[in-house]
């Protein structure tokens, strides 16, 4: 499994330098956002379990003979009378048990999310950096040129999301090279070098669309917001 990341004060330092550099060349404003993980994924969890449940019950299904053989060897019965109710009763017996055993083995963490999907992790973590955007990016600017730089630690994952004057001329294609490097880094283990890459190549393109006036003044914050 994956280690776990984390920021010094120096990376902080460092990614709120690179967000104030970007700006002074653009009228565009930078949010940076790091998320230890987009969601919970109890909704996985629990579909797990119900699979490995369900593949219990299945099991006994097709191999009953051998399953309640088994039981009668390992319990030292001889010849037990299986009759319909002690059968039921074990299948919700067994499958209790294989569903409550998995949900508990997803309590850790790195294996719940190793057992999510890939396109669900992305669907989530793009869900939660556009929620993170309509409040606190999304229209906050006067010329409506906020862009979101979005992290989530967990699924190791990157999203920006641009607000309308900036999405009406640069394609998000054009953000591209920003999230290669990001991600690029966060998978080597290094999000502040990675973020520090992105927001200086997501303010190349904002200087170029959006040049900075002289009475131009910084309206969203250049901190990076750890959530």
């Amino acid at each position: 499994m994956a280690q776990q990341l984390a920021l010094t004060e120096a990376d902080r330092a460092a990614v709120s330098a690179a967000v104030s550099a970007a700006e002074g060349h653009s009228a565009g404003e930078i949010v940076t956002i790091m998320a230890e993980r987009s969601d919970s994924y109890h909704d996985v969890a629990l579909l797990w379990s119900a699979l490995v449940a369900l593949l219990a019950l299945a099991a006994l299904a097709i191999a009953p003979q051998f399953y309640l053989s088994l039981i009668d060897r390992v319990t030292g019965a001889w010849q037990s009378d299986w009759h319909p109710g002690k059968v039921f009763a074990l299948a919700l017996f067994a499958a209790s048990v294989k569903f409550l055993a998995m949900w508990l083995l997803q309590l850790w963490q790195p294996l719940r999310l190793w057992l999510v999907p890939g396109p669900l992790k992305h669907a989530r973590v793009r869900a939660r950096a556009v929620t993170n955007f309509k409040i606190g990016t999304e229209r906050r600017t006067h010329g409506r040129t906020g862009v979101l730089i979005y992290l989530s630690l967990a699924e190791r994952r990157a999203e920006i999301v641009a607000d309308d004057a900036i999405a009406a001329k640069v394609a998000p294609e054009v953000w591209g090279a920003a999230m290669a490097t990001l991600v690029g880094e966060i998978r080597a283990g290094r999000p502040a070098e990675g973020l520090v890459g992105a927001v200086t190549r997501v303010g190349a393109v904002l200087a170029e669309h959006f040049p900075r006036a002289e009475d131009d003044v910084n309206e969203l914050p250049d901190w990076l917001i750890e959530v």
